[in-house]
């Protein structure tokens, strides 16, 4: 080796290396928080993988009871939910406006469940204007399920404007409509059913809500829905925390777009489940949160207001018309 090159490597063994500093603070403090997100996000990201794809549901009928009612439950959501927990093995109690639609889903369902499946059928328009009349419905439903082992009830119904519309254009048929479709009923058969389910010690309420009241900050043109439907999500929180005690669960379930009729979007697609697809993920989110948003839990997401879009008592308005008549479209198999 030349004199020269041994000379620069006697020199670079003898040089004194500097030591290297600690990183400022600032630095170290973003390298946490950094760190910090990255897990968060991944353990976010893990728990809907299990909620999607792994978490199990539960068996209904074993667990809180062999009879389920369903309201709005001849179109859409409604009729999908009931066909599932048919095909669960529970026994069903349909409630609806229409005794066609009513007897047509009847047979849907005995076709679809196990032999041993029982199917009875209660007409009540859950739009009814008289409080003599709104009892005798609820005491129609209490009775469908006098002695039975009654475990879900699900409030399915829901109603709407026809069209956006600003609050002071609503007629008062339309927003009171809505109001006793999506709290009045909802809050009358919980009531009635609650009771039967905490005496035996197991049950499950699952109300239907919208992402209207939870996924925006505001829902303008639609304020009365939106605001029902937030009814929907404080009540059902509130009361599964009063009625855990009791072997009850209850849930709101809030989906987003559903390619129902009552739905703008009008067939499905990979992130717009049908009423088929919410059905089966709605079922497997029983007894879990008691607020979910369910599309979280599914392969794909949309929203589905309730069920399909009905006419109640009054008229069904023409295309492209403003909200300034009584006019109200119903989801839920007629929210039945």
């Amino acid at each position: 080796m030349p004199a020269e090159d041994e000379m620069v490597l006697l020199a670079a063994d003898e040089a004194s290396w500097p030591i290297s500093s600690p990183p400022p603070a600032w630095f170290a403090a973003l390298v946490a928080i950094g760190l910090y997100i990255v897990v968060r996000s991944a353990a976010t990201f893990l728990l809907w993988l299990h909620r999607a794809f792994l978490r199990p549901g539960r068996d209904l009928a074993g667990w809180y009871g062999t009879w389920a009612v369903v309201t709005g439950a001849t179109d859409g959501i409604g009729r999908a939910v009931a066909l599932e927990l048919a095909r669960a093995g529970l026994h069903l109690v349909l409630v609806g406006r229409s005794p066609d639609k009513l007897a047509r889903v009847a047979k849907e369902v005995l076709a679809a469940a196990p032999p041993s499946c029982k199917v009875r059928t209660v007409e009540f328009d859950l739009a009814v204007t008289g409080d003599d009349d709104a009892r005798r419905g609820v005491a129609r439903v209490v009775a469908a399920v006098e002695g039975r082992d009654v475990g879900v009830l699900v409030n399915n119904a829901g109603a709407t404007y026809p069209c956006a519309a600003y609050f002071h254009e609503v007629e008062r048929p339309v927003w009171e409509a809505v109001l006793r479709v999506n709290v009045e009923a909802a809050t009358r058969i919980t009531r009635a059913l609650l009771p039967m389910m905490a005496a035996k010690g197991r049950g499950a309420v699952v109300n239907v809500g919208s992402g209207s009241s939870v996924v925006v900050p505001a829902f303008p043109l639609y304020a009365v829905y939106a605001a029902s439907k937030a009814y929907v999500d404080q009540f059902s929180r509130s009361l599964s925390v009063e009625y855990k005690q009791y072997g009850v669960d209850v849930q709101c379930q809030i989906p987003l777009y559903v390619a129902t009729k009552m739905s703008p979007v009008k067939g499905a697609s990979p992130f717009i489940p049908s009423p088929e697809e919410y059905a089966r993920a709605a079922l497997r989110c029983i007894g879990y949160e008691a607020s979910s948003t369910t599309q979280a839990e599914r392969e794909s997401s949309g929203e589905g207001q309730d069920a399909a879009t009905e006419e109640s008592s009054v008229t069904r308005p023409r295309k492209g018309a403003r909200a300034r008549r009584p006019n109200v479209l119903v989801s839920g198999p007629e929210w039945a």
